[in-house]
């Protein structure tokens, strides 16, 4: 026994949505059994676009029944029975929030007519409710109301099961181990079932094959299928755009970070919304005053001309300065760590040599300014993270020269690599960003040990 569905709802995803029509079609696989059509009174405003699409305004649900009113209905008329709509994900998602709103548990076998269509019906252009129905002949009035799609549903579910093949179709639909009513409506399983269990970054693509997201996994096709049970608006929403699915290996975590961050920064996937914008940098520069005094000061990166380091941020900047000004007893004024000041006072800096009190030469000021500065630029280091890579037959490498990402590679077991220049040549070039540097940053801390330094002539893999 199935129950063809369709609902009306005032639009707002799963938890925000309420229902302001429903019509349910119970069908013993022959003919009609019962029928159950009603306005609902969602019991909050229904939006105007909304109306627009459906007819169904304010004034028409005012004295309609509650959810809670018609709940024993549905729930005697689904009994035992199939739950059958035309992206099933969305109807029946949204009567079991509404029924748990108000205490009811609700549960049954379910079956959509749009990953039905497209496997018995395959070739189409469109699986829309609509679009089917020109291509198949199917009388479709009332268009977006509940029981003109409903019955329009009903009509396309009677051919889906007079189909060639049908029975076995069915059956694997309805096979409790099945993932196919978990899938988008748009997804063949096909693409679902190539994805590794393995770590990576993931692309959901709409119809177009247009990246709408882009995700990293330690798992691809566990962490894929997570998005596919998720019920927040934006994951049913970008899940029912989802019509492909593509897939990159990286071997471990990092390189699956570092490659997610550059792939959402070429693609710029809709339903990505971090890592977008290139975030906002800071640098360490040097100039000379009009007095010939040299000054060590930050800036943003674009205002920071020839910066000898780069930061995430203020505050890091600060530290630096604070550190290599104490460490080579250099002024705050001149370090701008205070500003519009006549002589220095900083709260925990107090080994200025007097320069802003003209108690020491500018030579021999600027001669340590000169020092602290070359220990900024060398502390820029270079190095290699050694990671597990994407086969057991080969290591994973993220490369960081002068304090510069420079990308990854994926080097054979039994290649010899003895410097530098041997190591640039396996590395796929990537784009030098703040959050690539971030990424790298968070892993040094966790990971020490698989950091190791180069020199300029070794680099012993």
């Amino acid at each position: 026994m199935y129950t063809i569905i369709d609902i009306e709802t005032t639009g707002d995803g799963v938890k925000g949505n309420k229902i302001t029509e429903i019509s349910i079609f119970k069908y013993d696989g022959n003919e009609v059994v019962e029928e159950y059509t009603s306005l609902v009174n969602p019991e909050c405003e229904i939006p105007y676009f909304i109306t627009r699409l459906t007819g169904i305004d304010n004034a028409m649900v005012r004295d309609a029944p509650t959810i809670h009113e018609i709940a024993p209905k549905i729930l005697d008329i689904t009994k035992d029975t199939i739950f059958v709509a035309h992206s099933v994900g969305f109807d029946y998602n949204i009567i079991k929030n509404e029924l748990q709103n108000i205490g009811i548990p609700f549960s049954r076998k379910k079956l959509c007519t749009v990953r039905l269509s497209r496997k018995l019906i395959p070739g189409l252009k469109s699986y829309s409710l609509g679009k089917l129905c020109t291509s198949l002949n199917i009388p479709l009035s009332n268009r977006h109301r509940a029981r003109g799609d409903a019955h329009a549903t009903l009509l396309l579910f009677k051919k889906l099961l007079n189909s060639k093949n049908a029975t076995d179709v069915f059956s694997s639909f309805l096979n409790s181990r099945s993932q196919e009513n978990t899938l988008p409506p748009a997804l063949p399983k096909e693409e679902f079932n190539k994805l590794p269990n393995k770590a990576g970054i993931y692309y959901f693509k709409n119809e177009e094959n247009i990246s709408i997201y882009i995700g990293k996994a330690i798992a691809i096709k566990k962490r894929v299928l997570s998005h596919f049970y998720n019920k927040t608006t934006k994951e049913i929403e970008m899940c029912s755009k989802t019509a492909h699915l593509d897939f990159k290996p990286s071997g471990n975590e990092l390189i699956a970070l570092l490659m997610e961050s550059a792939a959402i920064k070429k693609e710029m996937p809709i339903y990505n919304k971090a890592q977008k914008r290139t975030a906002l940098q800071y640098g360490i520069f040097s100039y000379e005053d009009r007095n010939g005094i040299l000054h060590i000061a930050y800036n943003k990166i674009k205002s920071a001309p020839n910066a000898v380091q780069h930061f995430f941020s203020i505050t890091d900047c600060r530290l630096a300065l604070e550190k290599i000004c104490e460490a080579y007893n250099l002024c705050p004024k001149y370090c701008h760590l205070q500003e519009n000041i006549t002589h220095c006072s900083h709260y925990k800096i107090k080994k200025c040599n007097g320069i802003c009190k003209q108690q020491e030469t500018t030579k021999q000021y600027n001669k340590r300014v000169t020092l602290a500065l070359k220990d900024l630029k060398t502390s820029n280091d270079s190095y290699f993270i050694k990671e597990q890579g994407r086969t057991k037959d080969e290591i994973g490498i993220v490369a960081v020269l002068e304090g510069q990402y420079k990308g990854y590679a994926f080097i054979p077991i039994e290649e010899q690599i003895n410097n530098i220049e041997e190591l640039e040549s396996f590395i796929i070039p990537q784009k030098n960003s703040l959050d690539a540097l971030k990424i790298i940053e968070n892993y040094k801390y966790k990971k020490p040990q698989n950091v190791i330094s180069l020199s300029a002539k070794e680099a012993h893999i």
